[in-house]
């Protein structure tokens, strides 16, 4: 953390039972408890002053009240989870300053630091609606991987662009400027002003064609406030190979 006051900021954990690659995933076990609690009590372990889970699914909410983790019902019909936080900021009547950590519910290995992180990133750049959090490439074969998300920065650690693609496109090999590619986390703060205001934006061609939510604000005209980490958290759970990887490294 830097020698900024701490913010003030709450966690939103969206999560829904639909799931193509590991089905009714929020409620995987893990050592005992379903992915989601697992998450919620990673979260809990940052400055966070609460942490709410937002979700349309009654298991997850009784599973949640179970390990008497807040819990939120919201509307099945939100096309995002950027929308479903927008619910939650509306049902909990957040001030427009609001901050709003938006943490991915199959995280549970998040480092609490890292939510710090974004959080004090948003709070320190008072001209961005949203932050968010990149880390250096080290593994040159990711830098033309489209699974992995690119972000190209401004000289204020601000987004230029995303991109599945690589960028910045080093043209001439033979170049003595090192080029640092960075690699974009999904973990994003808000302004809760910004979430009311996402859900009358419609869907930005550049966001269509790469499919990445977070160009709709760029394209837009909002801010988003980058702050560079040094090295990547541990992988999230899509695959129900990622979930036995996740078990063993929670085994008690």
């Amino acid at each position: 953390m830097s020698a900024y006051k701490t913010p003030e900021f709450l966690v939103v954990i969206p999560a829904r039972l639909g799931s193509t690659r590991l089905p009714r995933k929020p409620l995987a076990d893990i050592g005992g408890k379903p992915m989601v609690v697992r998450v919620a009590e990673r979260a809990q372990q940052s400055l966070a002053q609460s942490v709410v889970v937002a979700t349309d699914s009654a298991e997850i909410e009784a599973a949640c009240r179970e390990h008497r983790i807040e819990c939120l019902l919201t509307s099945a019909d939100h096309p995002t989870g950027t929308d479903r936080l927008a619910e939650v900021a509306q049902l909990l009547k957040l001030p427009a300053n609001a901050l709003v950590v938006n943490v991915q519910g199959d995280e549970p290995l998040i480092p609490p630091e890292l939510i710090n992180q974004v959080a004090q990133a948003l709070a320190n750049n008072v001209q961005c609606a949203i932050s968010t959090i990149a880390v250096p490439i080290s593994d040159a074969s990711e830098i033309n991987n489209p699974n992995v998300v690119k972000v190209v920065l401004n000289h204020a650690g601000e987004a230029l662009y995303f991109s599945r693609a690589p960028i910045p496109f080093v043209r001439d090999s033979q170049s003595t400027q090192k080029i640092v590619h960075l690699r974009h986390l999904g973990i994003y703060a808000y302004r809760a002003e910004f979430l009311q205001a996402y859900t009358r934006l419609e869907p930005a061609p550049p966001e269509q064609a790469e499919a990445l939510e977070q160009l709709r604000a760029l394209w837009n005209g909002y801010k988003i406030a980058v702050h560079t980490a040094t090295e990547a958290p541990p992988a999230g759970v899509d695959t129900p190979d990622d979930l036995e990887r996740v078990r063993r490294l929670l085994e008690p």
